[in-house]
């Protein structure tokens, strides 16, 4: 079957929307703040620049030189044992693990949206105690969210990539980016800002060991939105001659601006009218509405605002995590999109039900063992295990395995002599990182 093509803001739209998602404005602003901030932000851009950049652009040349799904791509692309190398496209099954707690986080989301509006917490303890209370004992609140997020997303995928998945992000990504910059702007005007300027570029060296390169390298390739599929299949849909280097330096800028100013707002926010920005996992569900709540009526029209941008940005990645899986069934068993959305669309809902349960009280010790509950469980099977092995996998595929002069054809007259310094990147330092990563994350190392 015939793959509807992107044009080429559609593809930049969509490709950056699979990039920008609850990594970026949940994620790196708290992850930044736990290693004091200016010199994780360094070492993470670093590791964007050197070790992320580099797989996608081997993601980007796999899908457009395939032109089908992630498993096809693989098998038609090796010269020898196809049988074997088609096992590399199934990465695509990370995305749509992922998409199990996903679409439950989506569903808090849209959760904070509603309450927002009316109610913030008064301080940080109350905060706590909302959150604490949805997680663990308001089971139908979370149900319905999440079935919300769920007939959202499945509605998008099944009309397909030009009247869904384009559509959807031309219209979300620049109204992500208006209400962000619009907050940004905001935190300019205030007192704090320079205080979170500092933090996110002067480095403080004594919060930073061994874990934050690793976390660094993990998170830069989460947030890249690599190793599950989603840019190979977006790329299947590029137009021929499309230029893949400058839609992948287009791609790693808005994912990384979006990222620093959604830091430099949250933690201006946080010192003007909090406490400070080492807040951890809770930073936006806890201790941010707690800051908002200090700002008066402005403050919810903020959290409303604010929620709503981390939706549309959970809610653009939600759609390229599951099109990988969509488009398998497609082209390999023929599938029609309506069956394969809502086939994918059910496994990730039930699934998530269960992810859901394991966090309330009642269920939790069930579904928990070895420390973690179900949750934790698929959450870091997929961001220790499967997203650094789908990059390893890329990698050597690109580096080792698709003969060189066939990727030396589309990627040289685009890089120049950047070319060899790439090959020898994919070559020799990538898969070591990500091998070294993929340990450190499993507790080996």
């Amino acid at each position: 079957m015939k793959i509807a093509r992107f044009s080429r803001i559609g593809f930049i739209l969509a490709a950056a929307g699979s990039a920008v998602g609850l990594g970026n404005i949940w994620k790196f602003p708290y992850i930044a703040g736990e290693y004091g901030g200016g010199a994780f932000v360094l070492i993470y851009l670093g590791t964007v620049l050197l070790i992320g950049f580099s797989i996608m652009l081997a993601e980007m040349l796999i899908g457009y030189m395939g032109r089908k799904d992630t498993v096809t791509s693989f098998e038609s692309l090796a010269p020898k044992h196809k049988n074997l190398w088609k096992l590399g496209g199934f990465q695509g099954l990370a995305g749509l693990f992922i998409m199990i707690f996903y679409s439950v986080v989506i569903g808090w989301i849209f959760h904070y949206i509603v309450t927002s509006i009316s109610h913030l917490p008064a301080s940080v303890k109350e905060a706590e105690t909302t959150f604490s209370t949805m997680l663990q004992t308001d089971i139908w609140t979370q149900l319905f969210y999440h079935s919300l997020a769920f007939i959202w997303i499945t509605y998008v995928l099944t009309k397909g990539v030009k009247g869904g998945i384009e559509k959807m992000n031309l219209i979300l990504m620049p109204a992500l980016m208006i209400i962000l910059l619009s907050m940004f702007f905001y935190a300019v005007s205030l007192d704090a800002f320079s205080q979170a300027l500092a933090f996110m570029f002067s480095p403080n060296w004594a919060k930073i060991n061994s874990d934050a390169f690793v976390t660094a390298v993990g998170h830069a390739f989460f947030t890249l939105s690599l190793g599950m599929g989603a840019i190979m299949t977006y790329s299947a849909s590029l137009e021929k001659n499309s230029n893949i280097l400058k839609n992948a330096i287009w791609i790693v800028f808005l994912d990384t601006a979006i990222a620093i100013v959604a830091g430099l707002m949250l933690f201006t926010f946080l010192y003007q009218y909090g406490s400070g920005p080492a807040k951890g996992p809770g930073l936006v569900f806890i201790s941010l509405p707690a800051a908002f709540y200090e700002m008066g009526i402005l403050g919810n029209i903020f959290a409303v605002l604010f929620f709503m941008a981390l939706a549309f940005a959970g809610l653009t990645s939600s759609v390229s995590l599951v099109e990988p899986m969509i488009q398998y069934f497609i082209d390999r068993f023929k599938f029609s999109r309506l069956k394969a959305s809502l086939f994918m669309g059910l496994f990730f809902y039930l699934f998530g039900i269960i992810a859901l349960l394991s966090n309330v009280d009642g269920f939790k010790e069930a579904l928990s063992w070895g420390g973690k509950n179900f949750f934790d469980w698929v959450d870091y099977f997929t961001a220790a295990i499967m997203l650094p092995l789908g990059g390893l996998v890329m990698a050597i595929f690109v580096g080792f395995v698709i003969e060189k002069q066939r990727v030396e054809a589309i990627m040289r007259p685009q890089m120049g002599f950047a070319f060899d310094i790439w090959y020898f990147s994919l070559r020799y330092i990538t898969p070591v990182a990500m091998f070294v990563v993929m340990l450190s994350l499993m507790g080996i190392l």
